[in-house]
């Protein structure tokens, strides 16, 4: 690849620095292009736990950096722009969620990664869009607490025999998205494939061929024999989606479906921080021992 003069200076920066640069599927285009791995939340939670790496640049928002804080506390975990956060992992805190387990003694908290360390430290497990159904059917009880999105727990409740307590979140992105938006879509565009994201609304998941997490459609469109798409879901796979299928055409229900949290981070914060080693991100030692306990609860559930 053709990196520019800022790009370059970046990745001798982190040779120098030895560092990891982990980047979301949600990233700009040229924040994807100098990562190391990029990927979805899960696949991002394992590379930073599993790399030898002294240093972790986490271009995402602050639950992820603080995850791989968690996973990985004898490292350097570094989030280029300290803004970037996520307003669903907002929308529960540990006093809300401690209301809800009152309400519902003995019944397990599975937490979306999407929510903050604090939040983590007070669930039973972990999971990601992509492992979320398995997880949940891993576990022996007959009710579970999903948090923080309505809209993944709905999905999750339609795959499992088991009563779902739901949380009242959403991501603001993904839950704005409507059927006629992607009805207008494949009507314009009929021989195209729909994959949508869990974090999209039921009706919106009914009118999709694929439910897929981030990884997951990338992984459906790189093995399809299909040339058209319609992804339903943040407009950053774009870059990787493209870059891995030159061939294939992609087309998105709504034009304006943008995380601007997941925009903040530009080639001069990852430059600076990687300069600084600034802003680190840090968890209290007795929430990461919590917190890693649910991650780990996680990541020990075998992948397919």
């Amino acid at each position: 690849m053709d990196y520019s003069p800022l790009q370059q200076q970046i990745k001798q920066l982190a040779q120098q620095r030895d560092a990891l640069i982990l980047a979301h599927n949600y990233q700009c285009d040229e924040i994807q292009e100098i990562a190391d791995i990029t990927g979805d939340s899960l696949a991002l939670s394992i590379a930073a736990a599993a790399t030898e790496k002294q240093v972790i640049v986490f271009c995402g928002v602050h639950f992820m950096a603080e995850s791989a804080a968690i996973l990985a506390p004898d490292k350097t975990v570094l989030l280029p722009n300290s803004a970037a956060g996520c307003p669903m992992a907002d929308m529960v805190t540990p006093e809300t969620l401690q209301v809800m387990r009152a309400q519902h003694p003995g019944v397990p908290v599975v937490a979306y990664v999407n929510t903050s360390a604090a939040i983590k430290a007070l669930s039973d497990i972990c999971c990601t869009s992509a492992n979320a159904v398995k997880v949940v059917a891993s576990l022996p009880d007959d009710e579970v607490i999903l948090i923080p999105d309505r809209n993944l727990g709905n999905y999750i409740a339609t795959q499992v025999d088991k009563k779902c307590f739901l949380w009242p979140g959403c991501c603001p992105i993904h839950d704005k998205l409507t059927v006629q938006q992607v009805q207008k879509c494949q009507a314009e565009h009929p021989q195209a494939i729909c994959l949508a994201h869990p974090e999209c609304p039921p009706a919106v998941l009914e009118h999709a061929a694929h439910i897929q997490s981030t990884g997951g459609m990338l992984e459906f469109v790189r093995t399809s024999s299909h040339r058209q798409f319609i992804i339903a879901t943040e407009r950053g796979i774009l870059c990787q989606l493209k870059k891995e299928n030159p061939d294939k055409e992609f087309f998105f229900p709504d034009y304006a479906f943008i995380c601007k949290d997941m925009k903040l981070t530009t080639l001069e914060d990852v430059r600076a921080c990687l300069e600084t080693l600034q802003p680190q991100v840090q968890v209290a030692e007795e929430i990461r021992l919590l917190a890693q306990r649910s991650l780990q609860r996680m990541l020990a559930i075998p992948r397919d």
